[in-house]
């Protein structure tokens, strides 16, 4: 099957979180809202799709997939819905479900990296809220982003397959997507991370582990995976870092 990954062309954001699960997987798709010239056909055909009236499921926003027939919206629901079908969490039901729990649990953590630069409202500039920003920073950086990585770090210690992955003794999506949570994180808040980073030898091995992967590793250094940027998700503001 060719997969649809419907996402805007010039930021990882939330998509990337797919993007890597397909990356990895080897799988057929096409990243829709690309310029031509990078393999998709720009953003009119995903606003095309979003402002479609005959879609019988029509998606909030992007990220969404489309699957044959299916059209699958938010990411964690993408990522439970393609795991299986690209061999990238165990089959047994109980360790499905806790990888998607993992994957809700993330789906927080971003939310909390995005409020960080627009705490009061998306739809202003950050420069509109800056000094919330730096409140709202400040308190991420002491209170939520330890917690976040002292329980992702726990997860990976009671893993009973091992403690090199979070579930199974494989390489899951939720592996993939917490690279890319170390990733950012290292890019958004460097000091901060500097600082907390050595308590957490697990993950900073997970992160180096899944950028080895054959072929996560050829994708972070081809043209396809875009570089970290200040429209993106995780944004580096030296002010928020403290």
């Amino acid at each position: 099957m060719r997969y649809e990954l419907y996402y805007w062309p010039e930021i990882q954001g939330r998509g990337e979180f797919v993007r890597l699960a397909l990356e990895d997987a080897g799988a057929d798709y096409v990243d829709v809202a690309r310029l031509p010239e990078r393999g998709g056909r720009g953003v009119p055909a995903l606003m095309r799709f979003l402002e479609s009236r005959s879609v019988e499921c029509p998606p909030f926003a992007p990220p969404f997939l489309k699957a044959g027939k299916l059209v699958i919206a938010q990411t964690a629901n993408i990522l439970l819905f393609l795991g299986p079908r690209l061999g990238l969490v165990p089959k047994n039901e109980a360790i499905r479900l806790w990888a998607h729990q993992l994957q809700l649990t993330i789906a927080d953590w971003v939310v909390e990296v995005h409020d960080t630069h627009h705490p009061i409202s998306g739809g202003l500039y950050s420069e509109d809220q800056k000094r919330e920003a730096k409140r709202r920073a400040a308190d991420f950086r002491a209170e939520r982003l330890p917690k976040f990585l002292d329980y992702f770090g726990e997860v990976l210690k009671r893993n009973p397959k091992g403690t090199d992955y979070l579930v199974g003794r494989a390489a899951s999506y939720v592996d993939l997507s917490l690279f890319q949570m170390i990733a950012g994180l290292r890019y958004a808040f460097p000091a901060a991370l500097a600082r907390l980073e050595p308590k957490h030898p697990r993950l900073a091995a997970l992160h180096d582990r899944v950028s080895a992967r054959p072929r996560i590793a050829a994708y972070l250094k081809s043209p396809r995976r875009l570089p970290f940027n200040q429209q993106d998700t995780f944004r580096h503001y030296p002010e928020l870092d403290g």
